[in-house]
């Protein structure tokens, strides 16, 4: 997999404005990071490119913070917006990215 493009601010705040309408993709729980929560969100990334992820666990905010870093490293992608119990992850398409 080739590596991740560094994004501006305006590319990353343009995709959280992209994210506040989208409905939330992926729950994660108390069972944290498995197996099968990578593979869906690979699944996700591919088709969407933009995920919205909700911690659902009662994590508190230090818990989440790690849990996101775990995200981005399971999934080869990068957190573009994090508020409360939701966060946003990108990855572009195989080509290049649609949404910028």
């Amino acid at each position: 997999m080739k590596p991740l493009p560094a994004l501006t601010g305006a590319q990353k705040t343009k995709l959280r404005g992209l994210g506040q309408t989208l409905p939330d993709h992926l729950l994660l729980g108390r069972d944290g990071i498995t197996i099968h929560f990578v593979t869906e969100l690979n699944r996700q990334l591919e088709l969407r490119e933009l995920v919205k992820l909700r911690f659902t666990g009662g994590q508190d905010r230090k818990v989440r913070a790690t849990l996101g870093e775990e995200v981005e490293k399971e999934g080869a992608c990068l957190c573009v917006g994090s508020v409360g119990h939701t966060a946003l992850f990108w990855r572009p398409g195989a080509d290049s990215s649609k949404l910028l």
